[in-house]
């Protein structure tokens, strides 16, 4: 009877007519993917032969002036691409991972980004999490909804009841088919991704294989506690799609919602603003009022003097510092309001798999705001440490010759895993575990 069971599932053209669906969007999202890749290590080659050339070129035009030198020159700060970027691309399309920055005040070129198609952001991205999250789950409905009501509904059940050993099983063991089908379908498309963006197998790839199991879990899990509500197939259907549209698409816009809402973020705007005012009110500030305050951030750099008297690069730098430090308190809300943001999600998406599935592959990919907000603020460190190293060179004006400007080659954020999957595990699992012991105590006495 079993062996007919199977037979009867690979001979209907739904199972064959939904692995093409999958395979044929899969091919796409692995490519999609994969481009994203190519473009962002194309971006990183480019920036470093370009900083080479860069230096070259402006050492030729300001061979014997070092203050105009290094006010032209641009230095890379990068945030290097995780393979894994290609299967859930998150903020990353969005936000620069390459901080090209000068010596001037900073917070003004932290934010400058690439030109961005709007339409193409409106429709998002079909990577394979957007497959995972969104598509999965409805072939999981379509091939599930009706595989006990339609039994019920044909007459066929009843027979089933008396010939076979054991109903529950034989329910069991159709759930189980379309279980195995469902996951040889994502195992085959985490492999070709595996090949295709060349991910290695690292922790950080086994922790996004099995979010996604757990989550396929959920709705299989699902899927039988409603097929043991034992309503009819219009019903099922109705109440899984409805389910779906609920956790997949309305909460995730209300949550969103509520959290914008919640967390309101207008420093981004003031602080950009506070900035570029600061910096030219200085223009019209006492020189000396100016330099003490730049020395009391920089007390080392004190041996310069008070020099008042006409232009002079030590006032220069000092009042394009002091903008960044008037702008600093709008930063530092603006970015904690951010990270306030990003653990209100991630304490909401407990309760919801499609949104901890999502904000889990962003975290683990490094695609997430949280990502992006380190990396900034890595770069103010980055900013910070090439100005002190040329700063003693230009209040000094020593010759460009004697200084060895190749030793400034892009850098390479290092950014850190927060990710813990333990505490990402346990709720897909007591969700799970939740529908299907709920649905199996109701029908205890069925199935006996």
């Amino acid at each position: 009877m079993y062996s007919l069971l199977i037979k009867q599932f690979f001979l209907s053209k739904t199972v064959w007519l939904a692995f093409g669906i999958l395979m044929f969007l899969g091919v796409l999202s692995i490519s999609t993917g994969k481009q994203f890749l190519e473009h962002q290590t194309k971006a990183v080659q480019k920036t470093i032969t370009h900083q080479k050339k860069h230096l070259e070129t402006q050492k030729k035009y300001h061979k014997d002036d070092i203050a105009y030198l290094t006010y032209y020159l641009k230095f890379a700060f990068i945030n290097p691409v995780d393979a894994l970027s290609g299967i859930s691309i998150g903020q990353s399309d969005l936000n620069s991972h390459i901080q090209s920055v000068n010596i001037v005040a900073l917070e003004g070129q932290k934010h400058n980004t690439d030109l961005i198609n709007p339409m193409r952001l409106q429709v998002g991205n079909l990577d394979m999490s957007f497959l995972i999250i969104f598509l999965f789950p409805l072939i999981i409905i379509a091939l599930n909804f009706n595989i006990l009501s339609e039994e019920e509904e044909t007459g066929t059940w009843k027979m089933i009841t008396i010939q076979a050993q054991s109903a529950f099983k034989y329910l069991v063991t159709k759930l189980f088919i379309r279980f195995v089908f469902v996951f040889i379908a994502l195992n085959l498309l985490f492999i070709l991704a595996k090949l295709v963006m060349e991910i290695p197998f690292s922790t950080n790839f086994w922790s996004i294989v099995i979010m996604s199991y757990l989550y396929l879990i959920f709705w299989f899990a699902l899927c039988f506690f409603v097929i043991l509500l034992r309503k009819s197939s219009s019903t099922n259907a109705i109440v899984l799609l409805a389910s779906w549209l609920l956790l997949v698409v309305f909460i995730p816009v209300l949550v969103s919602n509520y959290i914008s809402n919640k967390y309101p973020v207008e420093e981004a705007f003031s602080m950009v603003i506070k900035q570029r005012d600061a910096y030219h009110e200085k223009w019209d500030t006492d020189k000396k009022e100016t330099l003490k305050r730049f020395y009391k951030r920089y007390p080392h750099l004190e041996t310069y003097g008070y020099p008042t008297e006409g232009f002079t690069w030590l006032w220069y730098y000092g009042m394009q510092q002091l903008g960044d430090d008037d702008s600093q308190p709008e930063r530092e809300a603006m970015y904690n309001k951010i990270k306030k943001r990003e653990a209100a999600s991630k304490k909401i998406a407990r309760f919801f798999p499609p949104l901890q599935l999502q904000l889990s592959m962003n975290e683990i990919a490094k695609t997430s705001l949280t990502n992006h907000i380190e990396f900034l603020n890595a770069t103010t460190k980055f900013h910070e440490d090439i100005r002190l190293d040329l700063y003693p060179k230009i209040f000094e004006e020593r010759h460009p010759s004697t200084v060895d400007f190749d030793k400034y080659k892009p850098e390479f954020f290092k950014p850190k895993t927060h990710f813990s999957l333990l505490k990402n595990i346990v709720p897909l699992v007591l969700i799970s575990s939740f529908l299907i012991g709920f649905a199996l105590f109701k029908n205890l006495k069925t199935f006996k």
